[in-house]
């Protein structure tokens, strides 16, 4: 059975640092929804960037479609290409993904790098995208100036409207009304059902659910510590603590005290079985 990607021992290390990602090993099937879960700083973004062809491991490897992930691949036909059409990456931060005057011009760059595509073909893959994702009246707007919510729809777009069968998501909710936050997980959940592989970093166990059928857990030692169905995860409350996901947390009434775990939750902390 070919995995879309399969990550072998990987070990990863930012130049004069420790490792942030030491001896990680999974598989993801095509068509999958799964979660990275880990408390800041477990080395969940930097596993979306391995997995995105942005960095590469220091020991171990990384296979995607067959094909191992390495600077030389990426960089030859018609391989690299493939790739980088297949997989889409959606940053944190939004603003670091919009760099052209107009929307219709950001959701422009990436079709008119890819040759064969006619200028009418483009358009009209940007009115699609447009209307799929219910900003089609952002269209001759400037990104820069545009609300948190709507960026992030514009950032969504410029990789959707090359059809990625594979979407990597770096907390994609952070930052984000509540409105908006509804609007972009009713958007993944489509895309979900029509078949696209999610991935997704997060620590916002109360959406995880929206997010994901299966999580990766990353502990605060940069190893992963637990995968499986999000449901028992999200019950398994000594793996939560030991992960610092959530935290004990002992209230007092009189002489009696109790305890028990809340969520730590981008924004604010929501208490859990309290």
């Amino acid at each position: 059975m070919q995995f879309l990607f399969n990550v072998d021992n990987i070990t990863f290390a930012y130049p004069g640092e420790g490792p942030c990602l030491l001896d990680v090993s999974f598989n993801v099937n095509f068509g999958e929804r799964i979660a990275m879960l880990g408390a800041n700083g477990s080395g969940k973004s930097t596993l979306l960037h391995l997995l995105d062809g942005l960095y590469f491991p220091s020991t171990g490897s990384i296979n995607v479609m067959g094909q191992k992930l390495t600077e030389e691949s990426v960089e030859t036909v018609p391989f690299g290409p493939r790739f980088r059409k297949e997989v889409g990456f959606l940053f944190q931060n939004s603003d670091a993904q919009l760099f052209c005057p107009t929307v219709e011009e950001e959701l422009a760059f990436a079709p008119l790098q890819i040759s064969g595509w006619s200028r009418d073909e483009i358009m009209g893959r940007i009115t699609d995208t447009l209307d799929l994702l219910g900003i089609a009246h952002l269209r001759d707007r400037t990104p820069q100036k545009l609300s948190a919510g709507q960026k992030k729809m514009v950032a969504l777009a410029s990789i959707l409207v090359v059809s990625p069968s594979v979407l990597l998501l770096d907390e994609p909710t952070a930052g984000l009304d509540p409105r908006s936050q509804s609007i972009l997980l009713d958007i993944l959940d489509q895309l979900h059902r029509a078949g696209m592989t999610l991935i997704t970093a997060t620590h916002d166990l109360e959406l995880l659910p929206h997010l994901a059928d299966r999580a990766l857990v990353l502990g605060e030692d940069h190893t992963l510590v637990a995968d499986g169905p999000v449901e028992p995860i999200l019950a398994d409350t000594d793996l939560l603590l030991s992960v610092n996901l959530i935290h004990a947390h002992t209230h007092r009434h009189g002489d009696i005290s109790h305890t028990h775990p809340h969520y730590h939750v981008i924004g604010h902390e929501h208490s859990h079985n309290s």
